[in-house]
């Protein structure tokens, strides 16, 4: 009996040491983490969705149960963003992210009063200057993916030129006066952010078909599916062949599709999500963050007690973005140029901001630059205190840094959020 009773004890000790050798891969105790997000939208909008992914997949990975998070939706820009993040402390979140750029100052706010929780505002831009030590910021890399998807509309653009489809003759309205081939882009705002991503995607296009030009049109607003599908006909309507966007909904695919069923010819390239689901003609592809990766470096570094950097940005050296599935209407030789161009910015063989591929001969820059004879920047340098624009103040003083680093514009090093805000030739915003 007494064999089988240490035989018993030996078992159970054999167990707890295994339970905690997983718990210590795992990255310390999952079961006694509590996760606060508050969420700008809710699954029903893209952006939000890809976040919401990205926390329940880095959560499941760690063992993190799904009791231990608590959701926030539709979260307004304002103090509503405050109070919720206040709720969230009293619930005992030790994490709490929210996912907006608005909501940063509230976040902000909160994380003053209680310096034990760990607030992550994605998408911020002061975490770092605002000498509030829990406050952090986080975003992708996603200029890189923008610039693969701008490679893919311009494989298509290319096959649509090279087989006569769009021609002078046949789609004048589609050139300019000198010549050069139109695509257009939907924006959100005039912010940095949106700016960078826009000026990937037409480098990533003109890579393939160097004689394009895009016109951008703004929707104020981060989703409104009807001022995204009505940006998006605008744009065609003034002959552009290839729609991007910057916009979280699937207004401006989905009136591509509509479009290229009546005649028009349009494609489009998504963002966020695979939108072959609205517009499984005209949809390409769609650049995408994999949140997942960083926010399981996020949910381990407060679960093993360590301190979350203030800045983190992924691209595709750490799996940080991806393009979604390609659509069947893509050209041939689409998916094999994905892959050169994806391997060349992973073995830094290609920068996305390369000088020498755009010229700058406008005054239209938050930035203080220099170009040589030729228009190519020499040098960039951006401020990277945090403003209050209406009084050109600064609420929190950042360094001013210069951003030209071996011919390129080295973006999301200084800062996790974009600080590109150059408007470069060929581009025209309305």
């Amino acid at each position: 009996m007494f064999k089988k009773i240490a035989a018993l004890a030996m078992a159970v000790l054999m167990l707890l040491g295994m339970t905690a050798i997983l718990s210590s891969c795992s990255g310390g105790n999952a079961g006694s983490i509590t996760i606060g997000c508050i969420m700008v939208g809710d699954e029903t909008e893209g952006y939000t969705l890809a976040h919401m992914n990205g926390i329940k997949e880095a959560a499941k990975s760690l063992g993190i149960a799904d009791s231990q998070i608590i959701w926030k939706y539709k979260i307004e820009e304002n103090s509503d963003c405050y109070d919720a993040a206040t709720e969230l402390v009293g619930r005992g979140c030790q994490l709490i992210i929210s996912n907006s750029y608005g909501h940063q100052d509230f976040m902000a706010q909160a994380a003053k009063e209680h310096p034990e929780v760990t607030f992550v505002s994605m998408t911020g831009d002061f975490a770092s200057i605002s000498g509030i030590p829990n406050l952090k910021n986080g975003f992708t890399k996603v200029f890189e993916s923008r610039y693969v998807s701008g490679v893919v509309g311009g494989m298509k653009l290319k096959e649509l030129l090279d087989n006569g489809t769009v021609s002078p003759s046949a789609t004048p309205d589609s050139f300019d006066a000198d010549g050069n081939v139109k695509i257009g882009y939907v924006g959100a705002f005039n912010y940095a952010e949106v700016v960078s991503g826009y000026t990937a995607f037409f480098l990533g296009l003109r890579s393939i078909v160097p004689n394009a030009v895009m016109e951008v049109n703004y929707t104020s607003s981060w989703f409104d599916i009807a001022k995204e599908a009505a940006a998006a006909e605008a744009l065609v309507a003034n002959g552009c062949v290839i729609i991007g966007q910057h916009a979280d909904s699937t207004g401006a695919p989905s009136a591509c599709e509509r479009m290229l069923g009546n005649g028009k010819i349009c494609y489009s390239v998504g963002y966020n999500v695979d939108m072959l689901s609205a517009a499984p003609t005209a949809a390409l592809t769609s650049p995408t963050n994999t949140w997942s990766e960083f926010y399981k470096d996020l949910m381990k570094n407060v679960m093993d007690g360590k301190e979350q950097p203030f800045d983190v940005a992924k691209g595709y050296n750490e799996n940080g973005v991806a393009i979604t599935a390609l659509g069947p209407s893509c050209a041939p030789g689409t998916a094999e140029k994905v892959a050169e161009v994806e391997t060349a910015l992973k073995n830094g063989t290609l920068h996305v901001f390369d000088t020498s591929t755009f010229t700058v001969t406008n005054e239209q820059t938050t930035c203080d630059v220099l170009t040589d004879a030729n228009g190519h920047l020499t040098s960039c340098k951006v401020n990277m205190s945090y403003m209050d624009w209406s009084t050109m103040t600064p609420i929190y003083e950042g360094e001013t840094v210069e951003c030209i680093k071996d011919g390129y514009f080295d973006e999301s090093t200084f800062r996790s959020a974009p600080y590109f805000s150059v408007r470069i030739d060929g581009i025209i915003e309305k």
